[in-house]
């Protein structure tokens, strides 16, 4: 089992550094969050929130949104700022309130309903890439921390454009590293957690083999926790 793990990464890495030059400015891909009616109303609940700095901030997608992170860390001045349906270039969008908030640390993952839509994950890396720089340019005092995309588990029928692309999702946090390596800011990588024996979402870590469930988000805790991040 050790062997086979370790030989899908090597291809992992071969795969990521075949694909890494091969960034586009063209979109020729969709790059519209899913579920717009819920984006845009989330987007309208952050705007009447007041405006504070200096707070921990969790960004994302649903992943992000469904973890209730004010109690998972009571005593922390934490805000959560995940969107169901939201891609990389749906945050790049939503930056000026981030920005404006000056956070002490920022949360980021992203990136499986990039691949839901079939964006190149070399675009999926840049985005993030994106985001990392204009956090550094524009909020210097933020601690920023990116966290690798979370497996999958192909056996519940939820969301099939999710499923069967566990080696894209190897793949694109090979690059996500890579970037966060380049730009010097932390990379943590939460994948290899909430893996079963056979390399799927831990089934009791998850509802619907993408979200998680209230184990997954403890874990999830617990990781940052000892990783000295929280």
């Amino acid at each position: 089992m050790k062997a086979r793990i370790y030989g899908l990464i090597l291809l992992a890495l071969f795969y990521a550094q075949t694909i890494a030059a091969q960034v586009t400015h063209q979109n020729v891909f969709d790059t519209i969050p899913f579920i717009m009616e819920h984006h845009n109303n989330r987007l309208k609940a952050f705007a009447q929130e007041p405006m504070k700095t200096g707070q921990i901030i969790f960004l994302g997608n649903s992943i992000t949104e469904g973890g209730n992170w004010m109690q998972l860390f009571p005593n922390q001045d934490v805000i959560n700022r995940g969107i169901g349906g939201d891609v990389a270039h749906g945050i790049l969008q939503r930056m000026d309130e981030i920005i404006q908030r000056q956070p002490s640390k920022l949360f980021l993952l992203i990136g499986i309903n990039d691949i839901g839509k079939d964006i190149p994950e070399a675009v999926i890396a840049d985005n993030i890439g994106k985001i990392v720089d204009r956090l550094k340019k524009e909020s210097p005092n933020t601690a920023i921390i990116v966290q690798s995309i979370l497996p999958v588990n192909p056996e519940y029928p939820n969301f099939p454009q999710h499923y069967d692309k566990q080696f894209r999702v190897l793949m694109t946090n090979q690059l996500i590293y890579k970037v966060c390596k380049d730009k010097e800011v932390r990379f943590v990588n939460l994948f290899p957690y909430f893996l079963d024996d056979r390399q799927r979402l831990k089934s009791e870590l998850t509802g619907d083999g993408l979200h998680l469930n209230a184990k997954g988000y403890e874990l999830w805790v617990e990781i940052l926790k000892v990783e000295g991040l929280m």
